[in-house]
């Protein structure tokens, strides 16, 4: 069977427009089932169909009818006023016949992919065409029969006199290729032109009767010959500025037609290069989502859109973003869940995600027994009626499911929405895979972090978790300070890691349990210059490139006296002083085998009385109020 896709839908739209106007009473759902055709295909001037597809529709229409000339007489209709001017649109700017039949090479494109079209003028009003269909088609009769009615169309568009049609050749009488051999006669309006001219004629050949037998009355001869050519004239202007007029409408009419889908193209475009712009900018998920929502609802006119996404597990589809919907049909979408782990699940979300492909539904009557009673229900509950459903994939995997639907505007859902719509799946699926990636990466880079803290702390129990917490009081200074995200990520790392170079200290300094000596206190000094040698080792990027001399400046004070390069003031990086405030906190107030934990108020105390001396005023206050809002927090509070 020949699978191909070679006729456009404006074909069966014409023979379902004639059908309408000559046997209102047929059921052309029956028809176009028949054909294993769709309303909304056929309504798609995008959409194409098989040859197996125009067989059984014929067939089944001819059944139905009970007109075996149908063929003919759909080609002929495509030139009436009814016609949606399929006609009209292919003939724009093309002033006869001629001029539609020289570029029927390229004009036949717009309606077939199965033979190629070949025209040659004989004379002005005579011309040949031949038809040979491309290797593997299986043209049927009625398509022969269905051209000449076509060709009838066009020479009737123009207002010609067709004067006949030859067909010395044909593929169903077993040559090679379908010849015509097409003739007309001028168009309708030369007509008073030829009366003007016979007219003018007359008057001058009865002239020199007049003159010789009624001399007395030339001047009435004259005057009535001037009357009958001027009425005549005027008769002539009258049928060209009708013709004009029927001109124009023609041009408006397809000019609307072309800028209307200039405009949706205009529309896609630029939607397709903000969506494409803006994900790339989002590094999470819900972001992404969120943005195409967005986009989608301002740029298109969907009146409803949401995107489903499948769990960790692949069992369910659960919603993710949406818009146009109400806040109570919000509630039902974000409540309810679609299983894609039921093998005989019916649902059109779980369908399309299971095979891949999307799904167009211009009438949720005509699927709702083969739906599920649980998506049947929350359809009715939603007023879908009408709704397009496009799995999102990355290569070979489903992710979820985009879906958009017009419940006020009722504007029919065509194959060109669909179309597109998968493409902006495409998009969503990309960034989510590009998103997840970016996410399991960052996961690592925590979890190598936490690790890397880990084993620092383990090496003292005495001080377990210090760096955690540290990194814990940063994290609420930030928050107080409103510090962008990814600065914070970076503060986050570097107070993970600012003990780091204690790696480089003996045990026996590190877990003594008593004072240290000058000497001692001087090594344990050399772990902050330590930290930033064996971070650097480390291939940080972006923000987090900082983070090895943040670390190590961790011990420096605004008035020169820390260590280990004696920073003062705006010199020492502003992360640094987050993090120095919060080590010094964590450091006074938790518990060591010399001494017991400060309290916090007595702690707080201690950083009022070093403000502007030794650490930031700003970062002082901000962790004051931080722990003001934790006071629950009995890490802070004992």
């Amino acid at each position: 069977m020949d699978n191909r896709h070679l006729y456009n839908s404006k074909i069966i739209d014409i023979y379902i427009k004639y059908i309408k106007k000559h046997h209102p009473d047929i059921n052309l759902k029956e028809m176009l089932l028949g054909g294993g055709m769709k309303l909304h295909e056929v309504n798609d001037p995008g959409h194409w169909f098989t040859q197996q597809q125009i067989d059984d529709f014929y067939e089944k229409a001819v059944q139905l009818t009970q007109n075996k000339n149908l063929a003919r007489e759909a080609g002929r209709y495509a030139a009436s006023a009814n016609a949606l001017g399929i006609v009209k649109y292919w003939t724009l700017g093309l002033l006869s016949p001629g001029s539609v039949f020289r570029v029927l090479n390229k004009a036949s494109s717009i309606f077939t992919r199965s033979a190629r079209y070949e025209a040659n003028i004989i004379a002005g009003a005579k011309v040949e065409i031949t038809v040979t269909p491309h290797p593997g088609v299986q043209e049927k009769p009625f398509q022969c029969e269905n051209r000449i009615g076509f060709f009838e169309a066009i020479v009737s568009l123009f207002g010609c006199y067709l004067h006949r049609i030859e067909h010395p050749e044909c593929l169903f009488r077993g040559d090679g290729q379908c010849r015509y051999l097409i003739s007309w006669k001028s168009s309708r309006k030369a007509v008073p032109k030829r009366l003007i001219l016979g007219a003018g004629l007359l008057s001058l050949a009865t002239l020199p009767a007049v003159l010789a037998w009624l001399p007395g009355y030339v001047s009435w001869h004259l005057a009535g010959s001037v009357l009958t050519v001027s009425l005549l004239k005027l008769l002539a202007l009258a049928q060209e500025n009708n013709e004009l007029k029927a001109n124009i409408d023609i041009l408006q009419y397809t000019g609307d037609q072309l800028l209307e889908q200039v405009d949706i193209n205009y529309r896609n475009c630029l939607l397709t290069y903000e969506i494409g712009a803006a994900v790339t900018k989002q590094t999470r998920v819900q972001e992404i989502l969120n943005k195409v929502m967005e986009l989608l609802e301002s740029r298109l006119d969907y009146d409803r859109g949401l995107v489903l996404l499948a769990d960790t597990q692949h069992r369910r589809l659960i919603f993710q973003a949406g818009f146009g919907y109400t806040d109570q049909e919000f509630t039902l979408l974000e409540e309810s869940s679609f299983n894609l782990q039921n093998i005989s699940s019916r649902g059109v979300f779980v369908l399309a995600f299971r095979n891949h492909e999307p799904i167009l539904v211009n009438d949720l009557q005509d699927i709702k027994d083969d739906l599920s009673a649980h998506s049947l229900e929350i359809a009715h509950k939603l007023g879908t009626r009408s709704f397009i459903c496009c799995p999102i994939l990355y290569e070979s995997q489903a992710l979820g499911i985009l879906a958009v639907d017009n419940k006020v505007s009722k504007r029919p859902l065509v194959e060109r929405d669909m179309s597109f719509l998968m493409g902006i799946a495409h998009f969503i699926g990309v960034s989510l895979h590009n998103t997840h990636l970016l996410e399991s990466k960052e996961k690592q880079f925590k979890s190598l972090i936490q690790t890397l803290a880990a084993s620092i702390d383990a090496r003292d129990p005495n001080t377990a978790g210090h760096s955690e917490q540290v990194a814990f009081y940063s994290m609420g200074i930030c928050s107080e300070l409103n510090i962008p995200p990814d600065t914070q990520e970076m503060i986050q790392v570097a107070a993970l890691l600012h003990d780091y170079g204690k790696l480089a200290v003996p045990d026996s300094i590190l877990k003594k349990p008593g004072p240290l000596t000058a000497e001692e206190y001087a090594s344990v000094q050399l772990h902050a210059e330590q930290t930033r040698v064996i971070l650097q080792q480390i291939h940080f990027e972006g923000v987090f490139s900082h983070v090895p001399d943040i670390a190590a400046a961790h011990h420096e004070r605004l008035d020169g006296s820390g260590y280990p390069q004696g920073l003062r003031g705006e010199e020492i990086p502003y992360p640094a002083r987050i993090i120095a405030v919060a080590d010094f906190f964590e450091a006074i107030t938790a518990k060591r085998p010399y001494r017991e934990p400060i309290a916090v108020q007595e702690a707080l105390h201690m950083l009022e009385e070093r403000k502007d001396v030794l650490f930031d005023e700003e970062i002082v206050d901000a962790l004051k109020a931080y722990l003001a809002k934790s006071r629950d927090l009995d890490v802070a509070w004992g």
